[in-house]
């Protein structure tokens, strides 16, 4: 109970002295504006690959884990936008798309170092390096997602047709989108607690944070989208930029709540580290 205390307290007062909510909203700003110079880059490696299911896939990817009533507009847009040919890979705008992209990448770097309350010693081009590289990452891992959208029905149909008494676990797997969606959150979210920001981190070090974060995540999902049914009115005060205000909006609690994942890991490790402090 006592190094939960001092994990909590940590955890809140680091937060709030360290700029969290400003940091948070930093990231939110920084992730929707990077949101279609990724996708733009996105579709342009897809069609130099012959992915041509990647327009729907990337949909389903970012916008399965938010409220259906925020994710719904944007991710219309977001299709409409990769429907558009783009004249190839090496084109300007695809390089400058995928230059763009990476400021989001860097938002959350900088958020995940003060958290773990490092210092980045790296020359911005080594980090923006990364960045483009976790970017490249993305984008392939939503292409190799992007054929299994053609794989996946073949091998559910041969399944029922050979396997009829496992129609149950088949008929599991019919879902099984929404399962790679969190597949690659949470590889997204240990990639980004280890590798991003400065130092080094085991990958245990960095669960409890991302089990927070996974938990946090779903219920402020439910919640934020229950509230915008039930008594939000961000039409009759936006208009036209409703649905932009109510996705930055959930962007910065989820913001916020990915720092405070971070911090939370930091937190537990300080403890740790007084604990063998005092046992040495």
């Amino acid at each position: 109970m006592k190094n939960s205390y001092s994990v909590l307290k940590d955890t809140l007062l680091h937060f709030n002295n360290d700029d969290g909510w400003a940091i948070a909203s930093h990231v939110a700003m920084s992730v929707l504006m990077a949101l279609f110079p990724f996708v733009i880059f996105g579709a342009a490696l897809a069609s130099f690959l012959g992915a041509k299911e990647y327009a729907e896939t990337v949909s389903h990817l970012i916008f399965d884990a938010w409220p259906e009533v925020i994710a719904d507009p944007i991710s219309r847009e977001v299709i409409q936008v990769l429907t558009v040919d783009r004249g190839g890979l090496l084109t300007l705008s695809a390089l400058a798309a995928a230059f763009f992209s990476t400021n989001g990448v860097e938002a959350l770097r900088l958020s995940l170092n003060r958290a773990y309350r490092v210092s980045d010693g790296r020359s911005w081009f080594v980090t923006r390096l990364q960045s483009l590289g976790f970017v490249v990452m993305a984008v392939l891992a939503s292409v190799a997602v992007s054929f299994l959208v053609l794989l996946g029905p073949i091998v559910v149909r041969l399944a029922r047709q050979y396997f009829p008494l496992l129609e149950e676990v088949i008929s599991a797997f019919d879902n099984w989108r929404i399962l790679v969606a969190i597949v690659v959150l949470v590889a997204g979210l240990v990639i980004s607690h280890k590798w991003l920001p400065a130092g080094r981190r085991r990958v245990i070090d960095v669960l409890p944070g991302i089990l927070v974060t996974l938990i946090a995540w779903t219920v402020s999902a439910y919640g934020f989208g229950w509230y915008l049914s039930a008594m939000g009115n961000y039409v009759a005060t936006y208009a036209g930029l409703a649905s932009i205000v109510v996705a930055l909006f959930f962007l910065y609690i989820v913001a916020a709540i990915f720092i405070v994942g971070a911090e939370i890991n930091a937190a537990i490790m300080v403890v740790k580290a007084r604990k063998y402090a005092r046992s040495g």
